[in-house]
C-alpha cells in the first residue's frame, strides 16, 4: 500500500471535522469552517508544512520542545500560530490533536458540541 502525501492525510483530518471546507488561498490550500481558516497547508523549500492556531501558550511549548519539527510561522505566528514541519515521519497523531485543537478555537459553539457527543 503506498503511503499517503502529508496533503491527502492533512487533508482528510481537516475534512472531517464538522462542516469544515477547503479553498484555495495564496496559492495554497486551507481549511476553514464558517470561512474561517483553522489550517493551512503548502510546499515550502524546507517541505510540506502545515499551520494552525494553539491554545495560548502551547506554541511556545512545542516550538522549545522539538525547534526541528515546529516552528513559529511569519505572518501569523504573533497570534499563537504554530508551523509543523510534515516531511519525515510526524506524528500524524499529534498532527490530528492539533489540527482539533486549532478547529476548537476557530469553530463556532454549535458546531463543536457536534465533537462531544
Amino acid at each position: 500500500m503506498p503511503r499517503r502525501r502529508p496533503l491527502d492525510r492533512l487533508r482528510a483530518l481537516c475534512l472531517a471535522l464538522p462542516e469544515a471546507t477547503e479553498k484555495l488561498a495564496w496559492g495554497s490550500p486551507t481549511f476553514r469552517v464558517r470561512d474561517k481558516i483553522f489550517a493551512t497547508f503548502s510546499e515550502a523549500d524546507g517541505g510540506p508544512e502545515m499551520w494552525c492556531k494553539a491554545s495560548p501558550g502551547g506554541q511556545e511549548v512545542l516550538v522549545a520542545s522539538q525547534p526541528e519539527r515546529y516552528y513559529v510561522p511569519p505572518y501569523v505566528g504573533h497570534r499563537g500560530w504554530v508551523g509543523v514541519r510534515l516531511g519525515g515521519a510526524p506524528d500524524w497523531g499529534q498532527v490530528a490533536d492539533l489540527v482539533e485543537e486549532s478547529y476548537r478555537l476557530t469553530a463556532p459553539k454549535r458546531l463543536l458540541a457536534l465533537l462531544d457527543p
